[in-house]
């Protein structure tokens, strides 16, 4: 088996003066961090997903804007390729998947932002394209909702949408057990080459 880490939508607008500020970033973001260190020592492919809004009307993750630009915390390598998106399905007229159908990548590490949107809606597209898919909760950011005329805290709407995908979607664990697996060599898939 391959594997791939996939990073969703880092980007600058989500952060703290940001136009579109979610909840804890920055605690998303360093494990994001931590997660993309071990693939970069591993020598474990990683790829880059960017939302740019082209939408009429979008107020943020503007094109050319510093908004829209990935996030210092992760920022690419030259040798890691970035797929640019306009809708929130990671895969969806990017060429990710013909990519990692290319290089036999069949299991993919992955996180990112917004937990209720554009990773949820990339994990459930990745199963759809026959990827089995670990999805790191904490390094995912997630923000308040509004519906009904009542708001629902961020920590909630993430936990659900975490609770939904686990199982069928993905294997939902965090960043430590994640690692937790890789020391007792529970992963057959990852294999540190350095």
């Amino acid at each position: 088996m391959n594997c791939a880490l996939i990073l969703i939508d880092i980007q600058n607008d989500y952060f703290p003066g940001g136009k579109h500020a979610l909840h804890q970033p920055e605690q998303a973001a360093y494990r994001a961090n931590q997660v993309l260190e071990y693939f970069r020592g591993s020598e474990i492919p990683v790829y880059h997903v960017r939302h740019v809004s082209i939408k009429p009307g979008a107020s943020f993750f503007l094109p050319d804007s510093f908004g829209a630009e990935i996030h210092r915390s992760v920022t690419p390598q030259p040798s890691e390729r970035i797929f640019t998106k306009h809708l929130p399905n990671a895969f969806y007229k990017t060429g990710l998947s013909e990519e990692l159908l290319r290089r036999d990548i069949t299991e993919l590490v992955l996180c990112g932002m917004m937990s209720h949107m554009c990773v949820d809606s990339s994990v459930r597209a990745a199963y759809d394209f026959g990827f089995s898919v670990t999805l790191l909760e904490d390094a995912c950011a997630e923000k308040a909702l509004t519906w009904n005329g009542k708001t629902i805290p961020a920590e909630t709407v993430h936990q659900t949408i975490m609770a939904s995908l686990d199982g069928l979607f993905a294997r939902v664990i965090r960043t430590d057990q994640f690692f937790e697996d890789i020391i007792n060599a529970r992963y057959d898939f990852i294999t540190r080459r350095t």
